[in-house]
């Protein structure tokens, strides 16, 4: 059902009569009474919204999450009265039991709403006839003695049954689930998860919520298992305990974790001395749901993904190259004329390279002349009959590529088309794309697993070139797969390192040289300020008035398509989630709303994991642009023009995007930059950070903050080492 239809039904239900005639009950925060009518309900969230007749008087409208419940059937509802803006009064609940009717009135009404297969009203009236009050015991214990009633032979006996049984079981799950104060969201999750079978699979471990139930962590499994009074030396726990931490330092980029601080962390996770962990550890490395290799504990998952891109890898290096007859001088020569363009010698090398070399990686910073290389080697294989694909890791950085290029880019993701029957990408080893040339830019940006489902889907015969700049941020994901491929020197690479972008053209891009050489930048008042700030909270003032006010009217810059807001750390009183709040606040004021954190129609959002089924991925940003809170659903428009519509589930995968991470604007370039660096930032003040951030501004960079904290991050130039062994596998080390 869409928003509107899901509107219009409601008009319908209560027209004329829900705001007029209605009973009060305002007085009361508990009602009792039969469910006469289900208007909607989201089958993924289980959020409802439903008529209750209260002592015969007219239909009251509820909504909240139930599961298992049914119209006729008799309730009792805990909650609280909102009034809602477009249909007044409603009942909204915070818990609920379902109740056997004890009338005969009330049991024909219940068997007769068509709850159970095989009863409509006719049925309902002959059995409450033959059985009166008994009825429901009778189809519960002896469902046998319902071929007493007219009309019911011995096969609508046995689908009575089956069905009461079916319902049943669905009423114990769910009360077991609420017995041990599982919240009512998680447990109607639980319930559609594990169906009649979710009380056995949480008595016997209630750890495995943590791996089958997205979004459920260990921590919330962990206050399950407690309640239920499980053992904190559980096995179970232990085991769950080990694939939190690898699982938790896979979301920090380490593709493996050194088996002593497995061990450790573990331990400290769960309260237990390193000596009782032996023998789950043991269990676990024989079953294989820890790879060690040596001393590097990895994840399955992981393990498989680092070795088989070191596979994959070296196989594309070693296939034999399509010749392809091409005069080096006489191509670039043509090029230069075609493009009129003069190529310096360091472009001309890494064109020569490229034509002759299967997989090569081309790397340097802004205005070294990537996108010039890009184009030149197009135009050389394309005259030579060869196919080109372009592809980067973002919708933003393949659009950026369409525009620089003037050819069609592509995500990787919609390269390798994903296929939601099976859930894997369609595009692979067996089923390669059809290229004889992949360019891949922003390769800084892969981390082990799209690189992995990459170059699987690579054909022996096809040319790959990796274009990014190693002195980025690494991968949001698990990996330094750039940084390691060039480390390991088993491909050729070609290091950009001459400026073309002129300083008088952009002193952005001389700025950002100068912090990657270790020198303060040089500010002015044309594209590159620094507005001094020391107080966290004072920063945060200007910023709203940077975005809000100065940029839009100076510059005639939208607040949320031209400008991104930036910080390094999303905690503390100048992180990301205080900007957001500040920001929003300013150019989307929730003041009429009724919960201030919700999200609103106008808010900037980003996606924070890759979703499939709905085709976005971690990072894509777009604005809120419609909301229907009561049916659980909002729309998303993205940068690319595309609408997606989310369930209340999947929207918990969406951030506020007017401030983010800088490591999460990869591969994103706009037209103004707002940094926000103060000496509180210490943890993250690194030159790499810097960097990154100010090589995602086009034409104006501001950093609101302290010329301190500037100096610490241009003179820190410790790179946080991840823990991955795909240089060593590319070396032929293990």
């Amino acid at each position: 059902m869409t928003e509107r239809e899901y509107d219009n039904t409601l008009s319908e239900e209560t027209a004329g009569t829900q705001q007029f005639l209605q009973p009060d009950f305002s007085g009361t925060d508990e009602l009792v009474g039969v469910i006469d009518k289900i208007v909607y309900e989201n089958a993924d969230t289980g959020f409802f919204v439903g008529r209750l007749i209260v002592d015969d008087a007219l239909p009251i409208t509820f909504v909240g999450n139930l599961a298992a419940v049914s119209a006729g059937e008799t309730v009792r509802l805990h909650g609280h009265w909102v009034e809602n803006a477009k249909f007044g009064k409603q009942f909204k609940i915070s818990s609920y039991e379902i109740l056997q009717p004890t009338s005969r009135e009330g049991i024909e009404r219940y068997l007769g709403s068509g709850l159970i297969d095989g009863i409509g009203p006719v049925y309902a009236k002959r059995i409450v006839e033959r059985f009166g009050l008994e009825s429901l015991t009778v189809i519960a214990d002896t469902p046998q003695r319902l071929k007493e009633v007219p009309g019911i032979g011995k096969k609508r006996a046995a689908q009575i049954e089956k069905a009461w049984r079916k319902q049943s079981a669905g009423r114990a799950v769910m009360l077991f689930l609420q017995s041990y104060n599982i919240p009512q969201g998680l447990a109607i999750r639980i319930f559609k998860h594990y169906g009649e079978k979710a009380a056995a699979q949480l008595r016997n471990n209630p750890y495995a919520l943590s791996t089958e139930l997205t979004g459920v962590g260990f921590l919330t499994a962990d206050k399950i298992a407690q309640q239920m009074g499980i053992s904190q030396e559980s096995p179970f726990r232990i085991e769950a305990g080990f694939l939190y931490v690898l699982k938790e330092q896979s979301e920090r980029g380490n593709v493996f974790f050194p088996m002593d601080q497995l061990r450790e962390n573990t331990a400290a996770l769960l309260q237990l001395p390193v000596d009782m962990l032996i023998d789950p550890f043991a269990h676990m490395l024989e079953k294989k749901s820890i790879i060690a290799d040596e001393e590097a504990c990895y994840l399955p998952i992981l393990h498989g993904a680092e070795q088989g891109c070191a596979t994959r890898l070296k196989f594309l290096v070693k296939s034999p190259l399509e010749h392809v007859p091409i005069h080096t001088e006489k191509a670039l020569q043509w090029v230069e004329e075609r493009l009129r363009i003069s190529l310096a010698k360091e472009q001309r090398k890494a064109i020569e390279e490229a034509v002759q070399s299967k997989v090569m990686v081309i790397t340097g910073g802004p205005g070294t002349g990537k996108t010039t290389i890009i184009r030149s080697i197009l135009e050389i294989l394309k005259a030579k009959g060869l196919s080109c694909l372009l592809v980067a890791p973002t919708g933003r950085a393949a659009k950026r590529m369409e525009q620089t290029t003037g050819q069609e880019a592509r995500t990787i993701h919609r390269l390798l088309e994903f296929s939601p029957l099976t859930r894997n990408f369609i595009r692979n080893e067996r089923n390669p794309i059809e290229a004889d040339l992949l360019v891949v830019d922003e390769a800084s940006m892969l981390d082990i697993h799209l690189a992995h489902a990459l170059f699987n889907a690579i054909p022996p015969g096809c040319r790959l070139i990796l274009v990014g700049d190693s002195d980025q941020l690494p991968s949001v994901g698990p990996g330094s797969v750039l940084l390691d491929i060039i480390t390991s020197a088993a491909v050729p690479v070609v290091k950009l390192r001459t400026i073309f972008r002129q300083k008088e053209e952009s002193s952005i891009i001389s700025n950002a040289h100068r912090i990657n050489e270790g020198l303060i930048p040089e500010f002015n008042q044309h594209d590159f300020f620094m507005i001094e700030r020391t107080n966290p909270l004072e920063a945060v003032q200007t910023i709203v008035d940077i975005v809000a006010r100065r940029l839009p009217s100076s510059f005639n810059l939208h607040p949320l398509r031209d400008i991104q807001i930036m910080t390094p750390m999303r905690r503390g009183a100048a992180g990301v989630d205080a900007i957001n709040a500040a920001l929003r606040q300013a150019l989307n004021s929730p003041q009429d709303s009724e919960d201030s954190s919700s999200f609103l129609v106008g808010d900037k959002v980003m996606q924070n994991h890759n979703n499939y089924d709905l085709d976005v991925y971690n990072g894509d940003v777009g604005i809120i642009t419609q909301l229907d809170k009561e049916a659980g659903e909002l729309e998303v428009c993205f940068e690319d023009e595309r609408r997606v519509l989310y369930t209340l589930d999947q929207a918990s995968q969406l951030v506020s995007a007017y401030c983010t991470t800088v490591h999460k604007s990869q591969g994103s370039e706009y037209p103004a930059v707002v940094l926000c660096l103060l000496p509180q930032h210490y943890m993250m003040l690194q030159r790499n950070v810097l960097y990154t951030a100010v090589t995602r501004g086009k034409q104006k960079v501001i950093i609101v903050g302290s010329s301190k904290a500037v100096s610490l991050a241009v003179n820190n130039n410790t790179i946080t080492q991840r823990c991955s062994l795909l240089s060593e596998r590319l070396q032929n080390k293990l």
